[in-house]
């Protein structure tokens, strides 16, 4: 499974293209930052971004988009610039029908370093020694996009067979409804169908 993992960011959005083999066998394809002009205005920014993305997603033609999910910061600006790139992120990739998932830092750290409290440091050393890399992905946005990717190809398989478990479990729920609703049915009208 080919992962496209996404740190979003209005002035670098973090970019990484993670193969996953069997087992936890991954592997680096690409890793790179889009960066935009602060004094430029919202929408040519949101613009460059997309146009950028599409390229990424023409060249590597990932199975699955890993996003990081847009937590609580003190700065609201920069919470609004990250989750309108996450939105540019996931409508690219709807349009190509590709499945979008999010994952918050905290399980990204955890996935990667074992802690979900590592800070960036710790998750660029585990990325660069989990990929083999030469060099540690530079800047912290790009190791941060590694992350999420092998994140995803670790956590996902997991996360499907746990929806896959929730979706059976709630049709059996709806089954098992439906029979007491029938018996009942069948217990005020004497037995009659």
């Amino acid at each position: 499974m080919r992962v496209l993992g996404v740190d979003p960011g209005l002035t670098r959005c973090g970019l990484g293209v993670v193969d996953g083999g069997s087992g936890r066998t991954v592997h680096c394809v690409d890793v790179g930052v889009l960066r935009t002009p602060a004094d430029e205005d919202l929408p040519h920014r949101l613009l460059a971004i997309a146009d950028g993305l599409e390229q990424w997603l023409d060249r590597h033609r990932p199975d699955t988009v890993a996003i990081e999910r847009v937590f609580s910061q003190h700065n609201v600006r920069t919470v609004m610039g990250t989750a309108q790139v996450s939105g540019v992120v996931a409508v690219a990739a709807a349009r190509r029908g590709l499945p979008v998932v999010f994952h918050t830092p905290s399980e990204v750290k955890a996935a990667v370093t074992g802690s979900g409290s590592a800070d960036k440091k710790q998750v660029t050393t585990m990325v660069t020694k989990l990929l083999k890399l030469a060099a540690a992905p530079r800047p912290a946005d790009a190791a941060d996009a590694l992350a999420l990717a092998v994140c995803h190809l670790w956590r996902g398989p997991m996360l499907r067979r746990m929806a896959e478990a929730e979706a059976r479990a709630a049709q059996l729920a709806r089954a098992h409804r439906a029979r007491l609703a029938a018996a009942a049915q069948q217990a005020r009208t004497g037995g009659a169908p």
